[in-house]
Protein backbone atom coordinates (compact mmCIF):
# COMPACT_ATOMS: atom_id res chain seq x y z
CA UNK A 1 0.00 0.00 0.00
CA UNK A 2 1.33 3.39 -0.76
CA UNK A 3 1.93 5.96 1.93
CA UNK A 4 -1.22 8.57 0.76
CA UNK A 5 -2.86 5.35 1.37
CA UNK A 6 -1.88 5.01 5.08
CA UNK A 7 -1.73 7.91 5.40
CA UNK A 8 -5.93 8.04 4.44
CA UNK A 9 -6.76 4.89 6.88
CA UNK A 10 -4.80 6.21 10.00
CA UNK A 11 -6.96 9.36 9.49
CA UNK A 12 -10.08 7.47 9.04
CA UNK A 13 -9.10 5.17 11.90
CA UNK A 14 -8.82 8.62 14.33
CA UNK A 15 -12.08 10.38 12.87
CA UNK A 16 -13.83 6.53 13.68
CA UNK A 17 -12.76 6.55 16.97
CA UNK A 18 -13.45 10.64 17.97
CA UNK A 19 -17.48 9.69 16.02
CA UNK A 20 -17.83 6.26 17.49
CA UNK A 21 -17.57 8.34 21.25
CA UNK A 22 -20.72 9.88 20.49
CA UNK A 23 -22.43 7.31 18.95
CA UNK A 24 -26.11 7.05 19.40
CA UNK A 25 -26.76 10.39 20.65
CA UNK A 26 -26.53 12.50 17.81
CA UNK A 27 -26.89 10.98 14.37
CA UNK A 28 -23.95 11.51 12.05
CA UNK A 29 -22.79 13.13 8.78
CA UNK A 30 -20.82 10.78 6.97
CA UNK A 31 -19.11 12.09 3.59
CA UNK A 32 -17.56 10.72 0.67
CA UNK A 33 -15.68 12.24 -2.26
CA UNK A 34 -14.69 10.25 -5.53
CA UNK A 35 -13.23 11.69 -8.67
CA UNK A 36 -16.21 12.87 -10.41
CA UNK A 37 -19.23 13.33 -7.24
CA UNK A 38 -19.60 13.83 -3.80
CA UNK A 39 -21.78 11.60 -1.84
CA UNK A 40 -23.86 12.84 2.14
CA UNK A 41 -25.97 10.81 3.76
CA UNK A 42 -27.24 11.14 7.79
CA UNK A 43 -27.05 7.88 9.74
CA UNK A 44 -28.36 7.30 12.52
CA UNK A 45 -26.25 4.75 14.71
CA UNK A 46 -28.77 3.49 17.16
CA UNK A 47 -31.29 2.21 14.73
CA UNK A 48 -28.88 1.34 11.95
CA UNK A 49 -30.82 3.59 9.29
CA UNK A 50 -29.77 6.62 7.12
CA UNK A 51 -32.35 9.56 7.55
CA UNK A 52 -31.62 11.43 4.68
CA UNK A 53 -28.92 11.95 1.79
CA UNK A 54 -27.98 13.67 -0.53
CA UNK A 55 -25.45 13.88 -3.33
CA UNK A 56 -24.16 15.32 -6.55
CA UNK A 57 -26.01 13.21 -8.90
CA UNK A 58 -29.82 14.61 -7.43
CA UNK A 59 -31.59 15.61 -10.51
CA UNK A 60 -33.18 18.27 -8.26
CA UNK A 61 -29.30 20.44 -8.20
CA UNK A 62 -29.22 20.51 -12.15
CA UNK A 63 -25.39 20.28 -12.05
CA UNK A 64 -23.58 21.11 -14.92
CA UNK A 65 -20.10 20.18 -13.34
CA UNK A 66 -20.09 17.78 -10.62
CA UNK A 67 -16.51 18.22 -9.07
CA UNK A 68 -16.12 21.36 -7.53
CA UNK A 69 -16.23 22.97 -4.59
CA UNK A 70 -19.52 24.43 -5.35
CA UNK A 71 -21.18 21.65 -6.02
CA UNK A 72 -19.85 20.63 -2.95
CA UNK A 73 -22.06 23.36 -1.38
CA UNK A 74 -24.95 22.83 -2.85
CA UNK A 75 -25.12 19.22 -1.62
CA UNK A 76 -24.23 20.47 1.90
CA UNK A 77 -27.37 23.40 2.15
CA UNK A 78 -29.39 20.04 0.44
CA UNK A 79 -28.64 17.96 3.02
CA UNK A 80 -28.74 20.28 5.71
CA UNK A 81 -32.27 20.83 4.52
CA UNK A 82 -33.27 17.06 4.16
CA UNK A 83 -32.24 16.87 7.71
CA UNK A 84 -33.94 19.47 9.16
CA UNK A 85 -37.01 18.08 7.19
CA UNK A 86 -36.24 14.91 8.67
CA UNK A 87 -36.41 16.58 12.50
CA UNK A 88 -32.54 16.39 12.62
CA UNK A 89 -30.64 19.62 13.89
CA UNK A 90 -27.85 18.40 15.54
CA UNK A 91 -25.26 16.12 14.11
CA UNK A 92 -21.70 14.92 14.44
CA UNK A 93 -19.66 14.76 11.33
CA UNK A 94 -18.03 12.07 9.65
CA UNK A 95 -15.32 13.12 7.67
CA UNK A 96 -14.08 9.98 6.69
CA UNK A 97 -10.37 9.62 5.63
CA UNK A 98 -10.74 13.14 4.07
CA UNK A 99 -8.85 16.04 5.22
CA UNK A 100 -11.28 19.35 6.60
CA UNK A 101 -10.47 20.94 2.98
CA UNK A 102 -11.35 22.31 -0.12
CA UNK A 103 -15.17 20.84 -0.75
CA UNK A 104 -15.02 18.79 2.66
CA UNK A 105 -15.26 22.12 4.42
CA UNK A 106 -16.87 23.71 1.63
CA UNK A 107 -19.96 20.95 2.15
CA UNK A 108 -19.88 21.24 5.90
CA UNK A 109 -19.74 25.00 5.81
CA UNK A 110 -22.95 24.87 3.78
CA UNK A 111 -24.58 22.27 6.07
CA UNK A 112 -23.94 24.47 9.01
CA UNK A 113 -25.30 27.58 6.91
CA UNK A 114 -28.66 25.52 6.58
CA UNK A 115 -29.01 25.15 9.74
CA UNK A 116 -27.49 21.61 11.21
CA UNK A 117 -25.07 22.32 14.62
CA UNK A 118 -22.18 20.40 15.02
Amino acid sequence: MSRLGQKFQKRAARVRYKVSCVRGERPRLSVFRSQRHIYAQVIDDARAITLCAASTKDKSLALKKTSTTQAAERVGALIAERARSAGVEKITFDRGGYRYHGKIKALAEAARQGGLLF
